[in-house]
C-alpha cells in the first residue's frame, strides 16, 4: 500500500521549507533511511531521508517552497496506481505567482504611462480593433513551456538564468509539463556556446536574491542589534598555549586532526562558562536560562552564509576530541551537509578571525545566547613583564560582547579574566 511523503518539521518554529532537488527519480527503488531529496530550511540545506521503503511512484512537488505537513511525493509498490492530488504541486503555485507578477508588471507599466485626454466611445472601439490586429498572437501552449507568452520556469531557474545570461526561451524544459528547472539552466550554462553571452552581460549590475539561510541570518542579526549590549576586552599571553599546541600537534602525528588555537580556546571557554554560568545563558523575555553544560558554537564562513554549528558538552571533552568534532563540523558546513541538530542548542559562541590577520573586532550577538567571544590573531608584542623587564610575548586579543539584560559588566569581566588565566596556565583546564 502506498504512503505519502510529507514535508517534515526539522526544527522548532519551522513552518515551511524549499525543495531544492530530488535525489531519486520517479520509478526508482527507495530504501528507508536513504537520502531522498534536498531541503532548504531557514537554517541549513540538508538531505532528507525516506521514511519508508518501496518505489518512488510519484513526485508531487518537484521543487519550490512547501508548508510543513504537505504531501510532496508517494512511495509504494511497483505498478501501484497513484491518484493525482489537487493543487499540491508547487509548480502550479509558482505559475500562479508568475501570472500575478506579470499582471502586476503590466498594470504598473500602464500606470506609468502619461495620461491622455478621454476618447469617445467610437474612437476607443476603433483603437481596440487596431490593437487586436497589430498585437501578435500569444505563444501557444502545445509544449507546455509557455503560458500567455511567458516561458514557464521555476523561480530558481529564472534566477540562475539571469545570473548566467541565459535566454530561457531557448531552453527545453525537463520539468512537469515542460517546465524549465534549475538543472536545465545549469546544463545550458556548462555548454561552450553560452560563454560569449555570459561575457556580454558581465558588466551589468548583478542582483542576488537572498536564500532562506541568508534571510534568516539577516533577521537574526537585526534582532541582535536591538538588544542592549556592551563589549569588554583583554589580551592574553599565549606563550604556554603555543607550547601546548606544539605538543598536541606532535602527538596527533600525520594521520590525526591537528588541534588549533581555536580548539584550545574552546576548552578554556567551556571551563570558564561552568565557573560563571551567568554567561552560559539564554535571554528569554522575563527569564534567563542558565545551562549546566557548555554547548559552544563555532562561527564558520560558508558559501551559503555564516553558520554556527555547535560542539556539545565541551567541558567533558579533551582538546584533541574538540579538534575532531570541530574538523567534522567545519567540513560538513562547507560541504552543505549540516543538519538542524548541528545548529541547535548552542549556549555560547566563538568567532575567530585571527586566520585573516584581524587583530581585534567586535562580534554581533547570536540570540538568544547572552554572550559571544571575538578572537583576533596571535601577534608578538613588546610588553613589560612582572619583573619590569621589556620582553616580546605572543599576545591574543579577546573581545566579549554581552546582552546586558542577562549579563552585567562585573560578571562578564570575571568570565573573561578566567579565560585569560586558563590560556596563560593551560594546566588549570584539567
Amino acid at each position: 500500500m502506498s504512503s505519502q511523503v510529507t514535508l517534515p518539521r526539522l526544527g522548532q518554529g519551522m513552518e515551511s521549507g524549499t525543495i531544492v532537488k530530488w535525489l531519486k527519480s520517479e520509478g526508482d527503488r527507495v530504501e528507508k533511511g536513504e537520502p531522498l531529496y534536498e531541503l532548504d530550511t531557514e537554517k541549513v540545506t540538508q538531505e532528507v531521508e525516506a521514511e519508508a521503503s518501496g518505489v518512488l511512484l510519484k513526485i508531487l512537488v518537484s521543487e519550490g517552497e512547501v508548508d510543513v505537513g504537505k504531501p510532496i511525493g508517494v512511495i509504494g509498490e511497483e505498478g501501484e496506481q497513484v491518484e493525482e492530488p489537487e493543487a499540491t504541486d508547487a509548480a502550479a503555485s509558482a505559475d500562479e505567482a508568475e501570472k500575478k507578477e506579470a499582471a502586476s508588471t503590466e498594470a504598473g507599466e500602464s500606470a506609468e504611462k502619461p495620461a491622455t485626454a478621454p476618447k469617445r466611445e467610437g474612437e476607443r472601439e476603433q483603437g481596440r480593433r487596431a490593437n487586436a490586429e497589430e498585437k501578435p498572437a500569444a505563444a501557444g501552449t502545445e509544449d507546455g513551456r509557455r503560458d500567455g507568452g511567458r516561458v514557464k520556469a521555476s523561480p530558481l531557474a529564472r534566477r540562475l538564468a539571469k545570473e548566467r545570461g541565459i535566454d530561457l526561451a531557448s531552453l527545453q524544459g525537463t520539468g512537469p509539463e515542460g517546465r524549465i528547472v534549475a538543472e536545465d539552466v545549469e546544463r545550458a550554462g556548462a555548454s561552450p556556446g553560452w560563454a560569449a553571452p555570459a561575457e556580454a552581460v558581465s558588466g551589468e549590475v548583478e542582483t542576488v536574491k537572498l536564500t532562506k539561510v541568508r534571510r534568516t541570518i539577516a533577521r537574526r542579526l537585526s534582532e541582535a542589534w536591538q538588544a542592549p549590549h556592551f563589549q569588554i576586552g583583554m589580551s592574553a599571553d599565549m606563550t604556554s598555549a603555543v607550547h601546548l599546541r606544539e605538543r598536541l600537534v606532535e602527538r596527533a602525528g600525520e594521520s590525526g586532526v591537528r588541534p588549533t588555537y581555536s580548539d584550545i580556546l574552546t576548552k578554556a571557554c567551556a571551563v570558564a562558562l561552568l565557573q560563571h554560568r551567568e554567561v552560559n545563558a539564554h535571554y528569554a523575555g522575563d527569564e534567563v536560562h542558565l545551562f549546566p553544560t557548555a554547548n559552544i558554537g563555532i562561527a564558520v564562513a560558508a558559501e551559503q552564509g555564516l553558520l554556527v554549528p555547535v560542539i556539545r558538552s565541551c567541558e567533558r571533552l579533551t582538546i584533541p576530541q574538540i579538534a575532531e568534532a570541530r574538523a567534522d563540523l567545519v567540513q560538513r558546513t562547507r560541504a552543505g551537509k549540516l543538519t538542524t541538530q548541528d545548529l541547535d542548542g548552542g549556549t555560547f559562541t566563538i568567532s575567530n578571525l585571527g586566520m585573516y590577520g584581524v587583530e581585534r573586532f567586535v562580534a554581533v550577538l547570536n540570540p538568544p545566547q547572552a554572550a559571544i567571544l571575538a578572537v583576533g590573531a596571535i601577534e608578538d608584542r613588546v610588553v613589560v613583564d612582572e619583573d619590569g623587564d621589556v620582553v616580546v610575548e605572543p599576545r591574543l586579543e579577546l573581545t566579549l560582547s554581552c546582552d546586558h539584560r542577562a549579563v552585567n559588566g562585573a560578571v562578564a569581566s570575571e568570565f573573561l579574566r578566567a579565560v585569560k588565566e586558563l590560556l596563560e596556565e593551560p594546566g588549570l583546564m584539567a
